[in-house]
Formats: structure tokens, sequence, C-alpha cells
């Protein structure tokens, strides 16, 4: 299961944007500090106090990962001592433990996320085994006022996020009016999508969130079409034909023969399988094929 936390200080519109994500009011909204457990704030406005005073970003971000950055210091030290009682019966893991979470505090004391510690591939699973928060990687979503939906570059706060990100890498930024988003989820979609246009803009905040998370995690979808019933599943860029139907059930990983494919584009642009295959845009596929975003797919398996 894919999982995501949202982090952030207090009145930065964290509430709003979860209920928006989850198209529910479960978590409280409320014009005062400490409501919550963020985004980042690129809005001014007088009437939601900031618990800082003023509206900075880039002040906000390094608040953010300095506490991400002390968890993670109380995590590896308490991992640090119980790898060190292992080393008295030569436990090889434990050695290689205890040299990893060593460079790994000082780097993280350093003031520096786990994310940025150079490590080569055995390392970099030992350090994911840790669960560090420094160690995820970094959506940024710059909650601005509605009126700067249309052209972000207007506002100097989100200029000032992308240009804080550009030299990292794990990160990505996206621009989302959280209150937007939570009124679209009580209008019909025919209404919700006027309401974008007279804003400016083609597509939801909450779509470009997920794009963004997508990205950032190099995942993508294919889909699965029948009669009844139509299914997007998750799979990661660089897996195979057999790989992406175990998505679906080990059974048909195992079995995999053939995958009918059409691209999405193909499809809608064509109406049908039927037009798409008369056009040439229908084929199948063996094990090498590398699914591609928006493969539509039909998987041919022995039982």
């Amino acid at each position: 299961m894919l999982q995501a936390g949202i982090v952030g200080l207090p009145n930065v519109g964290k509430s709003t944007l979860f209920n928006a994500l989850t198209r529910s009011r479960k978590a409280e909204a409320a014009n005062y500090p400490f409501c919550t457990i963020e985004p980042v704030r690129c809005f001014d406005n007088d009437d939601i106090v900031h618990n800082m005073g003023k509206v900075d970003p880039i002040r906000d971000i390094g608040v953010i990962e300095t506490e991400l950055i002390l968890a993670d210091i109380q995590s590896a030290e308490q991992q640090l001592d119980k790898n060190q009682k292992k080393i008295k019966s030569q436990d090889k893991d434990a050695i290689a433990n205890v040299e990893l979470l060593t460079r790994l505090i000082k780097h993280l004391n350093d003031g520096k996320p786990a994310s940025s510690l150079s490590v080569n591939d055995e390392e970099r699973t030992r350090i994911k085994s840790y669960a560090l928060l420094s160690s995820k990687s970094v959506l940024y979503a710059c909650n601005v006022a509605e009126e700067h939906l249309a052209d972000p570059s207007k506002n100097p706060y989100v200029e000032a996020v992308r240009k804080h990100i550009a030299e990292q890498s794990g990160c990505e930024a996206v621009v989302i009016c959280a209150q937007v988003e939570a009124e679209l989820c009580d209008l019909p979609p025919n209404e919700a999508k006027d309401y974008l246009s007279a804003l400016g803009v083609t597509d939801s905040g909450v779509s470009g969130l997920i794009r963004g998370a997508y990205k950032l995690l190099g995942l993508a979808t294919y889909f699965t079409a029948g009669e009844k019933e139509v299914r997007a599943w998750t799979f990661r860029h660089g897996m195979t034909a057999p790989q992406c139907a175990g998505v679906i059930h080990t059974d048909f990983e195992k079995g995999f023969i053939k995958a009918e494919i059409v691209a999405y584009a193909d499809l809608v642009k064509l109406g049908s399988v039927a037009a798409a295959r008369d056009a040439g845009k229908y084929r199948l596929e063996g094990k090498d094929y590398l699914f591609k975003d928006g493969d539509v797919t039909v998987f041919r398996f022995a039982n």
C-alpha cells in the first residue's frame, strides 16, 4: 500500500488539504494554531494567523526539515545503541549497521537530511529499513490564494520555493489552493469544471498533486477494461509486462503469456478496441515489454 504524510506548521492548510484529498470533512480546520498535526503556506491573509508572525515559506521549510532531522537523530541513536549491544557476539549485520548509523548520525547532526547521505546500494537498503523521516521523498504543496492559481509565477512565495528545491534531489513542488479544492468537493462534476474555468485553470490542484507524487516516486498507471468494470493499476516505471500482471495477482505473473496493449490516448481518439485494432494501434506484447503510463491491457495467462 502506498502511503504519504502531510506535515508542516500550523495554519498553512493541512486540514483543508486533507479534506480535499479524501473528499471528506474528517479533519477539523480552524483559525488558530495547533488544531491539527503541513503544506507550505504561500498566501497572505490577515484573517488567518501565522504562528511565526509573517508568511515565509523558506523559513517554514527549514523549520520542518530541522524537526524531521531531530526526530531522526533520536531514532538513529536508539538503533545504534541496539546494534552496539549485538556487536559483542560478532553479528556481521550489527557491525555494518553500527558503521552506517555512526556516519548517518554525524550527517544528521550537521543539519543534513538522511536522503543526502552518500551511500551504496546495500547501505541504501539499510537506511530504508531504519524508516527515517528525512530519507523520504518530499512533495511541497504551495498553498496559494485563488487569484494566483492561473499564473503561479506571479506569486513570489511560489518562486522562492521552486528556487529552493531546484538544487535538491528527491523533491517536487506543486501549486494548489486548498480552499478551492475543498469547495470543489461539494460541487457536481459539471459545476466544478465551470468553477475551475472561471478561475482560469483547466485541472484541479489535487490532480496536479497526484501527478507530482507519481513523478516523484517513479510511478505510473495502466488500465484493465472489461464489460462491467474499468480499473486503474499502479506500477513502477521499468516494470515488465509479467511484473505488471503480478500487480493484479501473483498467478497472472507466473502464468503470463502475452499482453494485449492499446494506448489510452489512441483508444479515446479512435473510440473502440475494434477501431484501434483496424488502425494498427492494438498489439500483442511479450515478457520483455516495458509497460508505459496509460497502457490499456488484457493479459493472456495460463492457469
